[in-house]
């Protein structure tokens, strides 16, 4: 991490680490077996003989209540189509809500999933006790429900509960949206795009807001939604089962740490170059010191490096590890995460009980900062910027188009050197008709080769483009810091790069046994081999 800061601190607005995904899992403890369910039915609910209308009966009655709510509050209830996101059908009811401030339940999908249930059958052998069967826990298809809900405390959540006995529900939580809703309760202007804050007027508040993301405020609001919006239960039936509270268990979570960079830092093209790098040196052993933990011969889950592309371009860097792995990308240009994903906390010797999330911020946090190192190092390398193609591009100055820079145009490449050789680069400035005079005598040209119009319009296309400005309260050139460094990087291409190479592959190759001791003519000579031997490459 310190190694990151020292490297980019420059190039940073600020960076945070934050939880942002979370799954959570809410079990009834009363009903972890088959002896609580049929408890429940026969000595509380006073059923006889348990069967499968029975159970039915109960599913029924909570599907009637979700259609008869979600009409009564104006609430869409539909069935999911298949192969489209659910997220992307919800967002716009969900922006809406946001920007009216509107709380509370806003949209409600159906979905047949697996899930856990019983199974009920008649005995093999006839029993004494007439309404003796078998419950067995098992795995089927029934309906699911998807409460989209927004929060006023956590923000925009998901809460999804199971229809059938024992009516499992799972939330899904995201810290930025918390920290989101917290800021603006506060009263601090901040930017939040694509699950990510991009500016923010008081980073001490951002930090307090991350810190307020307690585990008893999310046990608080999902204990709330779940009874609000989960089965129903009588009075009777909740003493008699010791109140049918839920134990919540993280099934996934996700802690990252983000990085903010000025709009001007190009660390798009550093990233894909650092995601290139990361593949191969990226080893076992380096992911294995980074987690913390030994790497055996025998590892259950994963442990690999993955480089995927997303929708847009994007690319997304994997190293797992177990049931876990590091996740880096970046968006916008401008925003740089590290993630730790996490589906098995006790890979890290940590309970899954939500009172844990400290200690796994402090595990993760240490995990993050080791990742950053390696990063930094990746990143600390050659980006990739082409000059060439986007000095060609026209400007547009008002309502004229001025023409882009061309390395072939001969006439911009002696502009540029007399610029830099002869008008002293940045410290002295030339009048027109003195850089026209300097440029004719270098090159030897007529007077009609290089008119004065000419070099006015080359000098415009220069201005435009920010190589050249004009010295104050005169009719003086001179070139700019950032054009006399594309100058020179230009000219040197073109006379000791792009000409040379050109000469010796296609016009005339100079005898290598008989070459001057130059290190410059070696160095074109070992190009000269690298194009055969890529040429005999390709061909084959």
């Amino acid at each position: 991490m310190q190694l990151f800061l020292k490297l980019f601190g420059p190039w940073l607005q600020f960076y945070y680490f934050c939880f942002d995904r979370i799954v959570v899992n809410g079990y009834q403890r009363f009903f972890f077996n088959e002896s609580g369910v049929v408890y429940f039915f026969r000595d509380v609910c006073g059923v006889a003989k348990i069967t499968k209308e029975v159970v039915k009966k109960r599913t029924d009655d909570y599907n009637q209540w979700v259609a008869s709510y979600c009409s009564n509050h104006q609430v869409p209830l539909e069935w999911a189509e298949k192969g489209a996101r659910k997220e992307d059908v919800v967002r716009p009811t969900l922006q809406q809500r946001k920007a009216k401030a509107h709380f509370g339940l806003y949209y409600c999908m159906m979905s047949q999933e697996q899930g856990p249930s019983f199974r009920i059958f008649e005995p093999k052998y006839a029993s004494a006790d007439k309404n003796y069967s078998i419950l067995k826990a098992q795995r089927s298809l029934y309906r699911h429900y998807y409460f989209y809900i927004y929060d006023e405390i956590i923000g925009a959540m998901l809460m999804r509960v199971g229809s059938y006995f024992p009516f499992q529900v799972t939330a899904y939580l995201n810290g930025h949206e918390f920290i989101a809703r917290e800021l603006t309760r506060k009263g601090v202007a901040f930017t939040q795009c694509d699950n990510a804050i991009q500016s923010v007027e008081d980073v001490d508040a951002l930090n307090a807001a991350i810190n307020a993301f307690s585990p008893t405020l999310i046990e608080d609001r999902i204990d709330y939604w779940s009874f609000h919006l989960g089965p129903k239960f009588s009075s009777k039936e909740r003493k008699a089962c010791g109140g049918l509270h839920r134990f919540w268990s993280i099934q996934q979570i996700e802690y990252c740490l983000n990085f903010i960079f000025k709009a001007n830092r190009p660390i798009r093209r550093l990233f894909e170059r650092a995601c290139e790098l990361s593949l191969y040196l990226l080893c076992a052993d380096r992911i294995g010191q980074i987690f913390a933990q030994p790497v055996r011969r025998r590892v259950k889950g994963k442990l690999q490096n993955v480089l995927e592309r997303m929708k847009g371009g994007m690319h997304v860097f994997r190293a797992y590890w177990k049931h876990s792995f590091l996740k880096a990308y970046e968006k916008g240009r401008t925003f740089l995460r590290l993630e730790v994903v996490c589906n098995n906390l006790k890979d890290f010797g940590l309970k899954k009980e939500l009172c844990e999330m400290p200690a796994v911020a402090t595990c993760f946090k240490a995990i993050l900062d080791r990742f950053a190192g390696t990063k930094a190092e990746h990143l600390n390398v050659h980006g990739h910027f082409d000059l060439i193609a986007k000095i060609a591009v026209p400007r547009q100055k008002g309502k004229t188009k001025i023409a882009g820079i061309k390395l072939e145009n001969q006439r911009m490449m002696r502009l540029m050197e007399v610029l830099l050789r002869r008008a002293g680069g940045g410290f002295g400035s030339w009048k027109t008709k003195e850089l026209r005079a300097a440029i004719l005598d270098t090159f030897g040209l007529k007077p009609s080769a290089y008119t004065l119009n000419q070099i006015r319009y080359d000098l415009r296309k220069l201005k435009a483009h920010g190589m050249i400005e004009r010295t104050a309260k005169t009719y003086s050139y001179r070139l700019t810091e950032q054009g006399q460094r594309t100058a020179l990087l230009l000219t040197l291409f073109a006379r000791r790069v792009y000409g040379p190479i050109c000469a010796s592959v296609i016009q005339h190759r100079p005898d290598p046994q008989y070459a001057p001791k130059s290190r410059f003519e070696k160095a074109y000579q070992k190009v000269d081999n690298s194009v055969d031997e890529l040429i005999e490459a390709l061909a084959a």
